[in-house]
């Protein structure tokens, strides 16, 4: 048999046990997620990866003046949330996203439908069989230490301070 035994003024740990097992968690997380997910969204707006550094421009954008990863939206308009009471994850389900994500070395790229790839580069049209690509990592996924900081103030705030 264990026991423990407290000394002094306990009733403040005992509030705040009993507002930690009173915790809507699945709302906290919900709302983190949001956090999280919103912060993410910010970053394909300015171009940058979680970790603050900028992504290497994309020749689509470069030639056409467009933003990196931004070309359709389909990827960033994929991001979405899912939170219960055990936590909560922010990604996508999009094919590409993986390579966007840690970039794509040597990849081979075979036509499907055609003889032949037929693609623009520098305004010029190139045809060939298959083309060898490197695709840079492009991370839009992740915690930055802003998001940590919203994540410790969001979780103080459902939880209540009185230190």
């Amino acid at each position: 048999m264990y026991s423990i035994r407290l000394q002094g003024d306990t009733a403040a740990l005992l509030r705040k046990m009993r507002r930690y097992s009173e915790l809507d968690r699945k709302g906290l997380n919900t709302a983190l997620a949001e956090g999280v997910r919103e912060s993410t969204l910010e970053r394909f707006k300015q171009g940058r990866g979680p970790d603050g550094k900028r992504w290497k421009t994309s020749i689509r954008a470069a030639e056409t003046g467009g933003k990196t990863l931004i070309d359709s939206s389909q990827l960033r308009n994929s991001i979405k949330t899912t939170a219960d009471a055990s936590g909560f994850a922010v990604g996508t389900n999009v094919k590409h996203a993986a390579t966007h994500q840690f970039g794509d070395k040597g990849r081979t790229i075979r036509a499907k439908r055609a003889k032949n790839l037929r693609f623009q580069v520098g305004g010029q049209w190139i045809s060939k069989k298959k083309v060898k690509v490197n695709i840079p990592a492009r991370p839009f996924l992740g915690l930055s230490d802003e998001d940590m900081q919203e994540i410790k103030a969001t979780t103080e705030e459902f939880i209540g301070r009185d230190d």
